[in-house]
């Protein structure tokens, strides 16, 4: 399971105030959090803030990978945001993200072609937000194919097929659970990425329903998330759910976090 920590995002007030003060010790507390808690990247994004994103995202690629030597994923749609943090971002990083967006795939396509790059491949598409398995199939057919003929490896695509929420329509939970299977099953070599708290939006306990969620969409093949590695809950419900759907050699994974005290909360 590739697991990116989201809380360096400007959408979150704390964050957004951090990055106008230039508070680098919250941000380098954050970020190091996230790493100590197990994430394989760390999103950056400092979409809000318009006409200083460049410079501010630029910052955050830097403070991070200084404070936690940990691979970025650069959250952005503007492309030189995206040039300007790859250009002092080290290793390869993950964008997030493209989609079959005239204008959004356009921008991003020529900085991802032919390159080792890590990219999450959204399942959006200029007709809308996909409402069923099917939706979501036809454009990850179409982006994966695209990628590929513009030499992006299958083994560097992760796609996302959009979590919607379950409480506007009571479907959308199990349309999106039978796409990640679909995927994962049709082309096989790719992976499926989702931020998954989009599902309880607007329902109480939605803590519960994004581990559940998460252990459901596991047993279909989800093999990255993106989401807040410091739930310990969550974190230990994904390794279980791992090693119940048989991604997990010897149960290694599993003993190796009951013996680190992960399992106590």
């Amino acid at each position: 399971m590739i697991i990116v920590g989201e809380l360096i995002n400007a959408s979150r007030k704390v964050i957004a105030e951090a990055i106008k003060a230039q508070d680098a010790d919250y941000i380098k507390k954050v970020a190091i959090n996230e790493r100590e808690a197990g994430v394989d990247y760390i999103d950056v994004n400092a979409g809000i803030f318009i006409g200083k994103e460049m410079e501010y995202l630029k910052w955050l690629v830097q403070l991070v990978q200084k404070a936690t030597g940990a691979p970025c994923c650069i959250d952005s749609p503007d492309p030189k945001a995206v040039q300007a943090a790859l250009a002092v971002h080290k290793g390869i990083a993950m964008i997030n993200s493209i989609s079959l967006e005239k204008e959004r795939y356009e921008a991003l396509l020529p900085i991802v072609a032919g390159t080792n790059l890590k990219v999450v491949a959204l399942c959006m598409s200029d007709r809308g937000m996909p409402q069923t398995t099917e939706d979501r199939l036809a454009i990850a057919d179409k982006l994966i194919n695209a990628l590929v003929r513009n030499n992006v490896s299958l083994e560097n695509i992760y796609v996302d097929p959009l979590v919607q929420p379950v409480g506007t329509k009571d479907s959308f939970g199990i349309e999106f659970l039978n796409a990640i299977q679909a995927i994962m099953e049709t082309f096989k070599g790719v992976h499926t990425m989702c931020g998954l708290s989009n599902i309880s939006y607007g329902l109480p306990n939605r803590k519960f329903l994004n581990r559940t969620f998460a252990i459901m969409a596991v047993a279909k093949g989800l093999d990255g998330l993106i989401i807040n590695p410091l739930d310990k809950e969550m974190m230990a419900s994904l390794t279980v759910a791992e090693t119940l759907a048989g991604r997990d050699e010897y149960c290694e994974n599993y003993l190796e976090a009951f013996r680190a005290g992960r399992f106590e909360f």
